[in-house]
């Protein structure tokens, strides 16, 4: 809390805007990577391959000289294609096994003799039309291997959750510009390598590393700009991390559109990294973790630094901020017996009574819910019909205004009450979507970029909603476990996805289930906007409670007054620089 004196100095913007569209501009590459593989492991149409060489192909009472002029009359998977070899033999080609036919007099679609069975030994036939080559191409990830395909976005998702355990942790020791450095080179690094991989096990091994770093990234990024930016902008600069995510997911629509060859597309969406992979080392280490380390001189430096910018005379003093450090400790010690006894707390404090544990398990729901909906409408946007490159940049570009509205919500109305309402119209709009008919591709389209706006609602706003539910002592835990949680839906999502095959609307039925389920529970939580943060569980447990904060009634042991008082120096700074 000692550092908080220090946010009167970032609330000065020139320098820190310039920090934070540098590092924000770096989270486009982990949206592109985080749904690169939407269109790299595309399955097109295909079927067995054959031993020899075609001579005439029929399918139904179409007929051709080749194969890649039935692809566009291919309408289902049950269909087969019926070839005549040069030597007289005629096979019936299947996606997954083919048949000779015994008897070979005349060529015709419906067959009723003997026909021997054969394995795909001679590779497989791809509808190279729209893609001339994906992952599922190269290796022939399809038929008994297409779970080896299925296990491609998981496997990410999966680099991710441990990415973000992992870099979180070394920010913290080692610094968030070292970590910003090296995620930056390493999403560049292994982005380009994916694309030069020999075999399926390697290309899954890079895209996990790819994932961890491109997670970290994302994780000490969010870090980096709140520690820049002060608390006027706090909310708006952290939501809008979330925007530049989405612009990622628009390149990698525009990529799609552009580049039919799976390893060229791969190449593309890793160059967007080199810009901020060049430039990146020239960021500054943030005040605040220097501060933590006891590196006051850097930290003066960072300082000077952003008061040049800034065109400030009078910068602030590290010494000034230690001594209200120092002072502020002192009188924690004093005045409360309790406070000079620290103790490790875990995350069964976050169950320590009914209302806390009932508010955790509601919190946690609703990290996954918004993980789950948000990946589900993004995965499954390329299968809704129509041009599929369309729907993944609409899908997008809806959650550029759906942050904006969240930042304004949740200001005016509050936190709860933006995020029930936006919660169970998700969950409605599931159960709209499977009432609309197949045909009507772009009514459907629409309900579902209406979907993704009010699950990125609530997606975005649960980041502040948690922070503010729970005290100090626990805060940092509640926000790590529930970003666990998150992750573990990014993981469920692609499995849920895949549910399309049992049935068309399954994935929405899920998704909405939950959604409705995490609104309902959502009601319990208190409303936090416009009341002071808790610093115990006891405090946290009478928010529950009561209509007003225990804060209201017993002010907090310690009290912010000197900083309150910096933050007005701060404030007139501001204005006078203006």
């Amino acid at each position: 809390e000692g550092f908080s004196s220090v946010e009167c100095f970032l609330s000065l913007y020139r320098f820190q805007a310039c920090v934070y569209f540098a590092s924000v501009f770096q989270a486009m590459s982990c949206g592109i990577h985080y749904l690169a593989s939407v269109f790299m492991a595309v399955t097109p149409n295909f079927v067995c391959g054959f031993p020899g060489n075609v001579s005439s192909v029929l399918f139904h009472n179409s007929s051709a000289s080749s194969i890649e002029d039935i692809w566009t009359l291919w309408t289902s998977t049950e269909n087969y294609i019926v070839v005549q070899l040069e030597n007289g033999e005629i096979w019936e080609l299947d996606q997954c096994s083919r048949s000779k036919r015994e008897v070979s007099l005349d060529l015709t679609y419906e067959y009723k003799g003997n026909k021997s069975v054969f394995p795909c030994s001679d590779g497989f036939l791809y509808d190279d039309m729209k893609w001339k080559s994906t992952v599922v191409t190269q290796w022939d990830l399809v038929c008994d291997r297409e779970w080896l395909a299925k296990l491609i976005q998981p496997m990410f998702m999966l680099g991710v959750l441990i990415g973000a355990v992992i870099f979180g942790d070394i920010a913290d020791r080692l610094g968030r510009r070292r970590v910003i450095w090296f995620t930056s080179a390493g999403q560049f690094v292994f982005g380009i390598t994916v694309a030069f991989t020999f075999d399926y096990y390697s290309f899954v091994i890079v895209r996990f590393l790819l994932a961890m770093v491109s997670s970290g990234y994302l994780v000490v990024a969010f870090v980096y700009v709140t520690e820049f930016v002060g608390i006027k902008a706090r909310t708006w600069a952290s939501m809008h991390v979330h925007a530049f995510f989405a612009m990622g997911i628009m390149i990698v629509a525009l990529m799609g559109f552009l580049v039919r060859t799976w390893w060229v597309y791969q190449i593309f969406l890793s160059i967007a990294t080199l810009p901020f992979v060049m430039c990146c080392w020239m960021l500054p280490e943030t005040p605040f973790w220097l501060l933590s380390e006891e590196r006051y001189e850097d930290a003066q430096k960072v300082i000077d630094t952003m008061a040049r910018w800034n065109k400030v005379s009078t910068p602030c003093k590290v010494s000034e901020l230690c001594s209200v450090q120092q002072d502020h400790l002192a009188s924690g010690r004093t005045g409360d017996d309790d406070t000079s006894s620290t103790k490790k707390h875990n995350i069964l404090d976050l169950f320590c009574n009914w209302q806390i544990a009932r508010r955790t398990i509601t919190v946690w729901l609703i990290w996954f819910t918004g993980s789950l909906g948000y990946y589900v409408f993004s995965l499954s946007s390329v299968s809704l019909g129509g041009n599929e490159y369309l729907n993944l940049f609409l899908i997008g570009a809806v959650e550029l205004p759906c942050y904006i509205i969240a930042c304004v919500a949740m200001d005016k109305l509050g936190r709860r009450n933006t995020l029930i309402p936006f919660l169970i119209l998700s969950a409605l709009i599931c159960v709209l979507i499977m009432f609309i008919p197949q045909d009507f591709n772009i009514l459907i389209i629409l309900a579902n970029m209406a979907g993704k706006f009010s699950i990125g609602v609530a997606f975005g706003l649960i980041y502040l909603y948690t922070a503010e539910l729970y005290p100090t002592i626990v805060r940092s835990l509640a926000v790590g476990s529930g970003s666990m949680m998150c992750r573990v839906g990014s993981v469920v999502a692609p499995f849920c996805v895949y549910l399309r095959s049992v049935w068309i609307f399954m994935p929405l039925l899920l998704v909405g289930i939950m959604a409705l389920l995490s609104g309902i529970l959502t009601i319990m939580l208190p409303e936090t906007l416009g009341k002071p943060l808790t610093n115990t569980l006891v405090e946290a447990t009478e928010m529950g409670r009561n209509k007003k904060s225990c804060s209201e009634k017993t002010p907090p042991a310690h009290s912010g007054a000197p900083l309150e008082k910096i933050e007005m120096f701060g404030q007139e700074r501001v204005s006078t620089d203006k």
